[in-house]
């Protein structure tokens, strides 16, 4: 009788066997497809399993060795599309004690998904091909098993000629956290995805839209146009040429126009970047550079700025006209500028726009930079009227030097972007940083009235404004002067230097040392790392010339917690505007996840699949973490 119950199991699966000659294994169901249809010789696809078990049946692990059940596995024909395999990544197992096959066994239940990266052969002949394979398992109650089962599939897809691209080398696109609901708390943008946003009606739209705006005030790319505006518009109420109201309302409309006008250009002729290659263009960094030393020294009193003659002669308004040009001029500048920090909402605006769909980007940017230019308006109107209050003259002779100091600094961060995509490796983050230096301590000091130019009257005392921001800029040197040194400086000023490309740009201090996380440069390379230490990646998408994202490295990335966390990822840093195949990766960036905002922090997994991503900049250290801990969870 024991010898009889000991062979019971090994009796009920064979006899199950021979059902399954005439009953096929319908207690699993698996669907296979693959990420995307359209690839090139020697790039990687992603093929999925998408499986549902029947209730009280199960199938096992793919790392199941020995004697004992077989492994689920996908198999591809010797001769087919399919040159090379990676390692097929599952949920993790149950695993317990198996009476039949007296051993441990993991298994799986339920549903779940199954997926592996494979390689298209370097030979595969362009056009129209076919993927084919099997998918091979076991299925299982506790009592038998049925007979290993290879469902067999096809999948249509086409070859393109061409070299691999680099952003297609590695290749998941699914998302593993969909519920955007919990992910809303964490990103602080819960609802900007577009159709999302659109289905919402026109008003709620108009809102989130006014709403992206706002947020965008706040971010660090926006400070240097303050100073810059305030400057120009003291000069151009001495001048009278247009009513202060008329001069702001201008201003305010030229940004709108301009933004939304200049925004929908790009990304029609230049793609969904069109508008940060532009604010990253090194020709017009250096030409925004330029223009502020020339502002600046027509506020230090070295020459007046005026219109060409015959432009002045266009009109019987001839410094009406002049002026309205500049006014127009000085908006151009500000989108310029402004476009180096799009948030998260207008990339998605302009990626729309670029795809051919062009009302709602259209209705998204407006409402967008009307609450954008809006602040802008007030800083055009006070400085002119303050021009106009009585005995206004030798005090306000002062702010313009003030402003001329603060204009000669911004052109240094314009010239630097320049050099950082020219690869000069001059106006690097010492050399800016301690022309700042300089700049402040020469603020201080003619402040303070040590140094005095020509159209300067004496300064028989000083007042108790004069004291005060003085010592300002004295002790706004003294904060700066450490990082000469190589120590920490206040890290909102950090934001607008150059990124430190010696030692690894945006390095994160480990705690109180000075250990640096490594970063790589290249996806495939992150993703084969990935692959081999079984962690997901930390990709962060940046930009030499984004302030955004010089912040969040100063910031966020060396708080501890943060850094602690991003130990644990493969970290891969993506520089889209400027360096080896920045057009590649920008691209890359835009067909993978649908957006052309800087920055943009995204968690993938070892096969290549998006868990969540994180858009644009935050000040909380608690949801950064929260959407760190995300990616480690899986």
């Amino acid at each position: 009788m024991l010898r009889i119950s000991r062979y019971l199991p090994a009796l009920i699966l064979a006899a199950a066997n021979l059902l399954q000659a005439q009953f096929p294994p319908e207690v699993v169901q698996a669907t296979i497809s693959i990420d995307r249809n359209t690839v090139r010789p020697g790039e990687q696809v992603v093929v999925s399993a998408d499986i549902s078990i029947n209730e009280g049946w199960h199938i096992y692990s793919t790392t199941l060795t020995g004697f004992g059940p077989i492994p689920t596995r996908f198999e591809y024909p010797v001769d087919g599309l399919v040159s090379a395999t990676g390692e097929v990544l599952e949920p993790e197992p149950v695993i317990s004690w198996d009476e039949g096959f007296e051993r441990e066994v993991a298994w799986h239940s339920g549903q779940f998904q199954m997926s592996q990266a494979v390689q298209i052969s370097a030979d595969a002949a362009p056009g129209a091909a076919t993927l084919t394979g099997e998918f091979v398992f076991l299925a299982c109650t506790d009592l038998f098993c049925l007979f290993p089962y290879y469902q067999a599939f096809s999948i249509e897809l086409t070859v393109e000629e061409g070299p691999v691209r680099e952003a297609f080398a590695f290749s998941g696109g699914q998302t593993l956290a969909q519920d955007k609901e919990s992910l809303g708390s964490i990103t602080g943008l819960e609802g900007t995805e577009l159709q999302g946003a659109i289905q919402e009606g026109f008003w709620q739209f108009i809102l989130l839209s006014l709403g992206m705006g706002f947020i965008a005030l706040l971010t660090p790319c926006v400070f240097p146009m303050i100073p810059i505006t305030v400057s120009f518009f003291m000069k151009q109420g001495e001048t009278g040429a247009i009513k202060p109201l008329k001069a702001a309302s201008l201003y305010g409309g030229g940004i709108v126009v301009i933004y939304t006008g200049l925004g929908i250009i790009l990304a029609l002729t230049l793609g969904a970047a069109g508008a940060n290659q532009m604010a990253a263009n090194p020709v017009v960094n250096l030409l925004l550079g330029g223009l502020f030393v020339y502002f600046a020294g027509s506020l230090f009193g070295l020459y007046e700025i005026q219109m060409p003659s015959r432009l002045r002669q266009f009109s019987v308004g001839q410094e009406s006209r002049g002026g309205t040009i500049g006014i127009f001029f000085m908006a151009l500048t500000f989108t310029l500028t402004s476009f180096t920090c799009t948030i998260q909402f207008v990339g998605l605006l302009l990626v729309a726009a670029s795809q051919g769909h062009y009302l709602w980007p259209v209705i998204g940017m407006v409402a967008y930079s009307i609450t954008f230019a809006l602040p802008f308006f007030f800083l055009a109107l006070f400085p002119q009227m303050l021009t106009r209050l009585p005995k206004s003259g030798a005090w306000m002779n002062s702010v313009k030097v003030v402003m001329g100091f603060l204009e000669l600094a911004a052109a240094f961060k314009f010239v630097s972007n320049s050099d950082l995509v020219w690869g000069w490796g001059f106006f690097d983050h010492q050399l800016v940083l301690a022309a700042w230096l300089i700049i402040s301590v020469m603020t201080g000091f003619y402040i303070l009235g040590k140094i005095r130019l020509a159209h300067d009257a004496v300064l028989e005392f000083l007042s108790v404004p004069r004291l005060f921001f003085g010592a300002l800029f004295l002790m706004f040197s003294l904060l700066l002067s450490p990082g000469l040194i190589g120590q920490r400086i206040p890290s909102l000023v950090e934001a607008y230097l150059p990124p430190r490309l010696d030692s690894e740009s945006g390095g994160v201090a480990l705690g109180n040392s000075m250990a640096r996380l490594s970063w790589y440069s290249e996806y495939p390379d992150a993703l084969a790392e990935a692959r081999r230490t079984n962690l997901p990646i930390f990709l962060d998408v940046t930009g030499y010339t984004c302030t955004n994202c010089r912040w969040m490295e100063a910031n966020i990335f060396t708080l501890p917690a943060v850094a602690e966390r991003l130990g644990e990822f493969v970290r891969l840093r993506l520089y889209v505007d400027g360096g080896d195949g920045f057009k590649d990766k920008q691209r890359f960036v835009i067909e993978r996840f649908g957006t052309a905002a800087l920055p943009l922090y995204v968690l993938i997994d070892p096969a290549g699949r998006e868990i969540v991503r994180f858009p644009g900049m935050t000040r909380s250290e608690e949801k950064f973490v929260d959407f760190l801990d995300i990616g480690l969870a899986f």
